[in-house]
């Protein structure tokens, strides 16, 4: 092994609007990416503080700037960087990878920061107020404080690129789709990921639905590990009920509060991201652990409706992919709630779906019993990891 493999790093960064997340992986001749830590900066806006672990768990580090101070993206990036140079054994960072959501029609995978990139998809933040901006942001601010690192973007969109245009497309007049109303889909790194760690579980499976229950809920079709279709649409909105997210609501009930002027356009979007979803059906909480371990009538109906919502999608992307081989659930949800696991498992015993309890209480990885029509499982997810294998391949191809 070289000794230019063996000190150097790739830093994966997460910009949000008041927290960065970022991992730090090893570039060794293997091009494994192990992960040396990973950490993130918190209310940044009102009591912004540092903490890092490593691949273990183990704290590296901490700091305070103190409560009511406020830092920019430019500040945390800076420490961070400076902070990982300073603590990662004289390794040096070759590069930066960024989870942005949005790459719209011009980029359909993974692409080097320079030039134009970054006014492109600062034109996108329109379409995806929610986290393009502070994506993008991220990546301007670590440009200005790093000028010398290359960076490279990854977007949640990309993975869909590959369903079929009918998938893609609304029933909307030419000039309205060519403004670019179109169904984009995200959470695609995360299906990307599991795209690739299928074929270890299940190699004979083409057909197999995926879904990802975290804070942001979401379910992707594949066949043959490429994307046919996926509950997001136009924005991070649609599909199924997430944390505080609505998931599908009728569009004629949205025209009607508008009229009502019981919202205006901005309060009615702010209502659906922030209060609505698991939060706004219970009106207890928008953690499903929570929901889950309370006997109040309104939190059982709405982790029943997180479920149903779940059949819904399941029945009809079984019947796009004609058939199901497989089904997957990752993330925070996916790889640690048993009783919806088991919920959904038992709505899909149409299809041939048999659980093994004991194996689902245990979090899998295959939950299924051996004589299921359709194998079940429980498969990790890992963005950054993705992203760092993204960014490795394009700076040093």
């Amino acid at each position: 092994m070289s000794v230019a493999s063996v000190s150097e790093a790739i830093v994966v960064v997460n910009a949000g609007s008041t927290s960065l997340k970022f991992g730090a992986y090893a570039v060794d001749a293997s091009r494994s990416l192990p992960l040396l830590c990973r950490g993130e900066i918190e209310s940044m806006e009102s009591d912004p503080h540092f903490v890092v672990a490593n691949a273990t768990g183990r704290q590296l580090g901490r700091h305070e700037w103190g409560s009511g101070q406020a830092i920019d993206h430019k500040t945390a990036l800076h420490f961070v960087i400076t902070w990982l140079e300073a603590n990662l054994a004289d390794r040096k960072l070759i590069a930066a990878g960024h989870r942005v959501v949005l790459g719209g029609t011009r980029f359909e995978a993974p692409v080097r920061i320079e030039g134009e990139v970054l006014d492109y998809l600062d034109s996108l933040v329109i379409m995806e107020p929610s986290h393009q901006p502070y994506n993008v942001l991220g990546a301007r601010a670590l440009a200005e404080a790093f000028p010398g690192l290359p960076q490279v973007a990854c977007f949640d969109s990309s993975f869909h690129r590959t369903m079929p245009e009918v998938a893609q497309t609304y029933a909307l007049p030419q000039d309205v789709r060519d403004a670019g109303v179109r169904h984009w889909g995200y959470h695609g790194i995360s299906y990307d990921y599991i795209s690739r760690q299928v074929p270890k579980f299940a190699p004979q499976a083409r057909r197999v639905v995926a879904a990802h229950l975290g804070g942001g809920a979401s379910m992707c079709a594949m066949l043959d590990g490429r994307s046919v279709d996926t509950t997001m649409g136009f924005g991070a909105l649609s599909g199924l009920p997430m944390a505080t997210r609505s998931g599908d609501v009728s569009l004629s009930a949205l025209f009607y509060l508008l009229r009502r002027k019981l919202f205006d356009d901005a309060s009615l979007e702010k209502m659906l991201y922030e209060r609505a979803g698991l939060l706004g059906l219970s009106g207890i909480s928008d953690d499903m652990r929570v929901l889950q371990e309370s006997t109040d009538p309104r939190a059982v109906a709405a982790v029943e409706y997180f479920v149903y919502a779940m059949t819904k999608y399941a029945g009809a992307y079984a019947a796009v992919l004609g058939g199901l081989d497989a089904f997957v659930f990752t993330a925070g949800i996916g790889e640690h709630s048993a009783p919806v696991r088991a919920a959904l498992c038992a709505k899909l015993s149409w299809l041939g779906v048999k659980l093994d309890e004991q194996a689902n209480h245990a979090n899998g990885p295959r939950i299924s019993t051996a004589d299921s029509r359709v194998s079940v499982w429980v498969i990790p997810t890992d963005e950054e990891l993705m992203i760092a294998q993204h960014t490795l391949a394009l700076v040093r191809p």
